[in-house]
């Protein structure tokens, strides 16, 4: 007696319209679900790394040879979200533009989001997103953008951040990558976006910027054995311990800084102290006890920086009340600079 199959194939085939209908619904998880931004490996690019085919995310290039190299890549924009001044003459004579649109560490603003999508969308590319050190701020903002812009799926957002090293501690970078969603095309042309070449940071972040560039200074002298190291011979101990404190003596003088709360005031306070006496034994480092007293006084200003920046920098916008007060509406946070 034959055997009545259609019943059996007619769920045999609907399962397989099931299926195929989550596969087209959801091709990136079917087809990407190993996904990973590829690394650059160029000269004077560190942590850098291609989230698209038209999106480089990365550190600042370093000098002649990290623009080459960009240049050699074939980009055509340079978009820094740092707070320091962009380079523009290096990047005018490999024929790069440079776009300006800095960020804090407690996540990319709604304006900002916007902006640097409508930024990838509409420049010239590839495109080279770059802050301080690559691993937190620009692969945040480059994920932002590109999720923003349609052209990298909401799903691997974090591994660009995971893959880039961005830290667990920039609770508000993961949530702007995690919050960050698809805009229209309406709404990416209503951004008045003007992308300047750079814009004039506050006093303050301009005083953090300066103090984090004494602290690399520092900690190269550090490995040197608290000398002149071999490779920077402009770099000389006591004098990069005099600047360092003087950069948290001149921070204190500021008005925004009078502004901010007074746990922020004690701890530059406490900073101060430590750079001072990291002064004082850097002032002849040439014994062992004196060489061991400017690790101390070292150590006790980096970690002073760590709490500082746990507590007043780091958390998520939303969470931000109490912390560093912002300068003015419109401008870059007094925390996002590279201290």
């Amino acid at each position: 007696m034959p055997i009545n199959c259609s019943p059996l194939r007619r769920c045999v085939g609907l399962l397989a319209w099931f299926v195929l209908g989550l596969v087209v619904a959801h091709p990136a998880a079917a087809a990407d679900s190993d996904w990973a931004p590829r690394p650059v490996d160029r000269a004077g690019l560190p942590n850098a790394y291609w989230i698209t085919d038209k999106v480089i995310s990365g550190a600042s290039p370093l000098g002649d040879e990290g623009f080459e190299s960009l240049e050699r890549l074939g980009v055509k924009t340079v978009i820094s979200v740092d707070g320091a001044k962009p380079d523009l003459a290096t990047a005018r004579a490999h024929g790069l533009r440079y776009v300006h649109l800095p960020h804090g560490y407690d996540g990319v603003p709604a304006v900002r989001s916007k902006e640097l999508a409508k930024a990838v969308r509409d420049l010239p590319g590839p495109i080279y997103i770059h802050c301080h050190h690559g691993k937190h701020r620009s692969p945040a903002a480059a994920t932002v953008a590109c999720v923003g812009a349609g052209t990298l799926p909401a799903e691997h957002a974090l591994v660009v951040l995971k893959t880039a090293g961005t830290s667990a501690s920039y609770r508000g970078l993961y949530a702007s990558a995690e919050r960050a969603e698809t805009l229209t095309n309406a709404v990416l042309d209503a951004v008045a976006a003007k992308f300047p070449e750079t814009v004039e940071p506050p006093k303050m972040v301009k005083a953090m910027t300066d103090l984090e560039h004494s602290l690399e200074h520092l900690r190269a002298i550090e490995q040197a054995g608290w000398a002149t190291p071999a490779n920077h011979p402009d770099l000389a101990p006591d004098h990069e311990a005099l600047l360092l404190r003087e950069h948290y003596t001149e921070m204190k003088r500021l008005e925004e800084t009078r502004r901010q709360p007074a746990g922020f005031q004690q701890l530059l306070q406490q900073g101060e102290d430590a750079a001072m006496q990291l002064e004082r034994a850097l002032f002849d480092a040439r014994t062992a006890e004196r060489r061991e007293a400017a690790a101390r006084a070292f150590a006790a200003v980096q970690k002073n920086c760590k709490q500082c920046h746990t507590e007043h920098r780091d958390r998520p916008m939303e969470q931000s009340a109490g912390t560093l007060e912002p300068v003015a509406p419109g401008t870059l946070d007094p925390a996002a600079a590279g201290h």
